[in-house]
């Protein structure tokens, strides 16, 4: 069936805007409707037998194959790279493994569109992806802090190249997270680099794994006195297990509290906190406790 001749014209919402397939569509079909668009008239269009799939779609009832997406965006106006970037979308909302979904983004942010109008979406996909820039920025809380590239670089532990630094350092002010102050020396600044629902929880998870890496890395680069790797194997009720994480809360907070008193600040360090399950619930009639495995250690 072929299109009608109004959605042939260019579409009126940038879909580079975008990080939600579903929120473009919702806003295409608004602003649409306001000269007189409907539901049946995006079917006839596209091509579809069902009046109110649009409607489904953007409510999350139904998802986009590869082929309907094309359609879709054909159906919404958009060719050459708009389209290509409404099928990627398409596929990284849909995206079920952390893996798939970083893929996908990497290719929507491989459009320079994209990249343009979304350049702290993209400096925070970079802050949680680089183990360094974390670093970079606790640095900057040490007395001993200069901003000389090829000094930092040959800080942190491993060196890192002094134009990553540079950039790195750009990135941190874009984000906020780094000011100058009336001097104009680099100093923190306490700020909440938000982004969208979309995207968070990719980069946090990123974040995690990679400071993951960063700790497998120390056992061979860092000496045995300078780092603390160890891990404790145990068996307790699905019940205790809030109270455990209400005590490593509360273990962090203490630490940030100590850190913050703390004057003379030359060395930034990470530490990761690990709480996972290495098996499911056991039955009702399974017995239950039991003394926690040997503590296992490394330096």
């Amino acid at each position: 069936m072929s299109a009608e001749p109004s959605t042939r014209r260019r579409s009126p919402i940038d879909v580079f805007r975008y990080l939600d397939y579903r929120a473009f569509l919702a806003d295409y079909y608004s602003a649409k409707k306001r000269r007189g668009f409907s539901y049946r008239a995006f079917s006839r269009s596209a091509g579809l037998g069902a009046p109110n799939y649009l409607k489904l779609v953007i409510a999350g009832r139904r998802n986009l194959t590869p082929a309907m997406a094309a359609r879709f965006a054909t159906a919404c106006g958009l060719a050459g790279e708009a389209a290509d970037y409404f099928k990627q979308l398409v596929e990284f909302n849909q995206a079920k493994s952390a893996e798939r979904r970083n893929a996908c983004y990497a290719r929507l942010a491989a459009f320079g569109r994209y990249r343009k109008g979304h350049k702290l979406e993209v400096a925070h996909a970079a802050y949680h992806a680089t183990w360094y820039l974390p670093a970079l920025r606790e640095l900057c809380a040490s007395p001993a802090f200069r901003e000389d590239p090829e000094w930092l670089a040959s800080v942190l532990w491993p060196e890192i190249k002094p134009s990553d630094v540079t950039q790195g350092l750009e990135t941190l002010l874009e984000l906020g997270l780094l000011e100058r102050d009336g001097d104009g020396r680099l100093q923190q600044r306490s700020a909440v680099v938000s982004t969208g629902a979309e995207t968070l929880g990719m980069h946090i998870a990123n974040y995690h794994v990679e400071m993951m890496r960063r700790a497998t890395a120390a056992i061979e680069l860092v000496p045995a006195p300078q780092r603390d790797i160890s891990s404790l194997t145990f068996c307790v009720s699905p019940q205790v297990l809030p109270r455990i994480k209400k005590r490593i809360q509360e273990f962090r907070r203490e630490l940030i509290d100590l850190i913050e008193a703390e004057p003379d600040k030359s060395q930034v360090v990470q530490l990761n906190l690990q709480l996972f399950p290495l098996s499911r619930p056991a039955a009702p009639e399974a017995r239950a406790g039991g003394k926690p495995s040997k503590e296992n250690r490394d330096g």
